[in-house]
C-alpha cells in the first residue's frame, strides 16, 4: 500500500464515518474540495464507485461496503502503528478523546488537569461527560472511565479508585424542618433530589443497602437535574434528600454542611476503572494521559 493509497483510505473512512463529505472535512481539519479529490483518485485506483450519491446522503455501494469492512481494522492498525514510530522523535501531542461520567471526571481528572497542561502542552484533552456505557472503539474514544460494571468487554480495564460509596444527605435546616429518617420506610415522608441519566433520559432509582441485599425505595421527588454538582446545591439549599458520592463530597470546601442520613443502609459501587483498546496505548499521547493519571490517582 502506498501512501497515496493509505491517504485515500483514511478520508474513505472518515467519510463513512461522518456520514457526508461536509463532515468528513471537518472531522480531517482540511477542505471538503481536497476530500472530494481524495475519494475521486480513489475510485479511480479501485475502478469502481463507492458511492450511491443522491440529492440528501451517501450510500454505500457494494465495493463500498467491503472495501469498507475489510480495511477498517489494518487502516487503525496502521495509523496507530505510524503514530507510535513518529511519537519516538517527539513529545507528546496531539488529541485524545475521554469518555467519562460527571463523578469520575470530578475526582479523577478535574484537580489535576492544570499539572497536566503544564507537563504536556501539546496534547490536547477532548472531554465527553456521559453518563452511559460507551463502547470507545465504535464511538471513537481513546479512553474512557467507568464503574467496573459498566466496562464493554474486550478493553483494557485499569483500576483507578477502589469502590466507591454513595451517601444520603440533606442540609441541616431541611432536617430541623422534616425531621430525621430513621428506616428507608420513612423516606416516603420525605423529597428526593432526583437524578436524570441523559443518556436513556429516565430517572435514577433510588437504591439502597439492607442486610446485605439491594433495596429499591419509593419516594416522593422534589427536584431533578441531570448533574450532580446541580444536586448538590440543592441539597445545601434544603430542598430536599439527595446522594453524593464520598469521594465528591470529600472536594466540597462546606461539606460540614452536608448532613448524613440512613448510613447505615448507603450503597456501595464497583471499582472505577480507565478503560482503553489495546492498541491506544501504544500512542505516546493516550499512553501519557494514561499514566498522568494513574500516578496521581493511585499513589
Amino acid at each position: 500500500m502506498n501512501g497515496s493509497i493509505y491517504n485515500y483510505l483514511v478520508v474513505f473512512h472518515a467519510i463513512v464515518n461522518e456520514g457526508s463529505l461536509a463532515a468528513a472535512a471537518r472531522q480531517l481539519e482540511t477542505a471538503p474540495p481536497a476530500v472530494s479529490k481524495s475519494l475521486k483518485l480513489l475510485e479511480q485506483t479501485i475502478g469502481l464507485p463507492l458511492f450511491n450519491r443522491t440529492t440528501r446522503h451517501l450510500e454505500l455501494t457494494e465495493a463500498g461496503q467491503h472495501l469498507f469492512q475489510n480495511t477498517q481494522e489494518p487502516i487503525k492498525a496502521l495509523t496507530i502503528a505510524l503514530e507510535s514510530v513518529q511519537d519516538l522523535k517527539s513529545e507528546p501531542a496531539g488529541i485524545v478523546r475521554i469518555t467519562t461520567a460527571r463523578y469520575a471526571y470530578l475526582s479523577v481528572l478535574q484537580p489535576y488537569l492544570g499539572e497536566f497542561y503544564q507537563r504536556y502542552p501539546r496534547i490536547q484533552l477532548e472531554i465527553a461527560i456521559n453518563d452511559g456505557t460507551v463502547n470507545v472503539s465504535k464511538e471513537g474514544y481513546d479512553l474512557g472511565i467507568r464503574f467496573g460494571n459498566k466496562i464493554e468487554e474486550h478493553v483494557v480495564a485499569r483500576q483507578i479508585l477502589p469502590k466507591q460509596t454513595q451517601g444520603l444527605f440533606a442540609s441541616k435546616h431541611y432536617l430541623e424542618q422534616h425531621g430525621v429518617p430513621q428506616k428507608p420506610v420513612d423516606l416516603k415522608q420525605h423529597q428526593l433530589i432526583g437524578y436524570r441519566f441523559t443518556t436513556a433520559n429516565t430517572l435514577s432509582p433510588l437504591l439502597l443497602q439492607e442486610d446485605g441485599k439491594e433495596i429499591s425505595v419509593e419516594m416522593p421527588v422534589s427536584f431533578i437535574a441531570n448533574d450532580i454538582e446541580v444536586n448538590m446545591d440543592a441539597i445545601r439549599q434544603g430542598i430536599g434528600i439527595g446522594r453524593i458520592f464520598l469521594i465528591n463530597l470529600k472536594q466540597q470546601p462546606d461539606q460540614e454542611n452536608f448532613i448524613p442520613v440512613l448510613k447505615p443502609y448507603w450503597r456501595t459501587f464497583p471499582p472505577v476503572y480507565l478503560y482503553y483498546l489495546q492498541n491506544s496505548q501504544k500512542s505516546k499521547r493516550v499512553r501519557t494521559l494514561i499514566d498522568f493519571l494513574l500516578e496521581k490517582n493511585t499513589a
